[in-house]
């Protein structure tokens, strides 16, 4: 998984991996062997009306992070309603305004709302009777991967809504897991190919919050393999290279330099010799026999303690 997320988002000419195309993200239920990667985003979220529409294709998205909701007076202000007529008059002004609105939306071609404010449920009535799938109380970490993802930009003002300003993704549905009644909104096919998430399960938070750690540092040592794809064996293979060379350059030596230089041979081969001791092999006859062969050439240097014992 750590491989396959890097790679998507990996510039591989300027040697250049985007860590903020990669979403982590996990919810409790199922096994780790459950867990997934998604080409696209995954938020703890669903469709603010249980009756729209749980799948969207060829999603178009309005991305805003303004209320959605009439516009308010710049000044402070105390209204008085003396009457059933007035009452009605406010209420028939805020469903005017709402339905202006979604008319605005729907004008520039969008098929779903993303929101990080909510609305009221006057407001989610009307975008239900159109035909127009919503998201609320999307956090602002979430709504810049969405626009990274789809290439669309966030629209601070209602008044600045364009077409021009949508995103595009192939679907956007919601999953469910299993018997319980939680969902979260999936993005997929976006028109930024490169983001994803890797979307973990675990039977705790305990474990998801272990593999999460775990992830993050298998991303990072991928993400330096493709910085630098040097690596340096393990296995105390590099230190028992090291500990035959400095042996090499003591034999050289008629003065008293040659035995701090045999101490040093010696302290670098306590690693191989450690990492054999706790892999539960005999440690002074597994090193002396890789010194043996990395001494004869071997390898050439590549041989190291076969930790798990599976013969290579």
């Amino acid at each position: 998984m750590a491989v396959d997320a890097v790679l998507s988002v990996a510039d591989l000419e300027r040697k250049d991996v985007d860590f903020e195309l990669i979403k982590v993200d996990g919810k409790v239920g199922g096994a780790l062997e459950d867990s997934l990667l998604v080409n696209g985003v995954i938020i703890d979220k669903d469709f603010s009306h249980p009756q729209m529409p749980s799948q969207v294709q060829d999603a178009k998205l309005a991305i805003l992070t303004c209320a959605f909701e009439p516009p308010k007076p710049k000044t402070k202000h105390k209204l008085d309603i003396t009457s059933v007529e007035e009452f009605r008059e406010l209420q028939k002004y805020e469903q005017d305004k709402f339905a202006e609105m979604i008319a605005q939306i729907k004008d520039t071609g969008a098929n779903v709302v993303i929101c990080q404010w909510g609305f009221d449920d006057e407001a989610n009535h009307l975008l239900l009777t159109n035909n127009l799938p919503a998201v609320r109380w999307v956090g602002g970490p979430e709504i810049e991967l969405i626009a990274i993802a789809t290439n669309g930009r966030i629209v601070p003002r209602f008044e600045d809504l364009a077409a021009s300003k949508l995103g595009t993704a192939g679907t956007v549905r919601e999953k469910t897991f299993g018997t319980t009644r939680e969902k979260m909104l999936v993005i997929e096919d976006c028109a930024n190919s490169r983001a994803v998430t890797c979307f973990l399960r675990g039977s705790n938070k305990m474990i998801i919050d272990e593999a999460k750690r775990s992830l993050h540092d298998a991303l990072c040592v991928v993400r330096n393999l493709v910085v630098d794809n040097r690596i340096v064996y393990g296995g105390g293979a590099a230190e028992i290279a090291c500990s035959l060379a400095v042996e090499r350059e003591a034999v050289k030596e008629t003065g008293l330099e040659q035995y701090p230089m045999r101490a040093f041979a010696d302290a670098l081969d306590s690693v191989p010799m450690a990492l054999a001791e706790n892999s539960g092999l005999s440690p002074i006859e597994e090193v002396s026999d890789l010194k043996a062969r990395q001494g004869k050439g071997e390898g050439r240097g590549r041989l190291g303690v076969d930790c798990m014992q599976t013969g290579s």
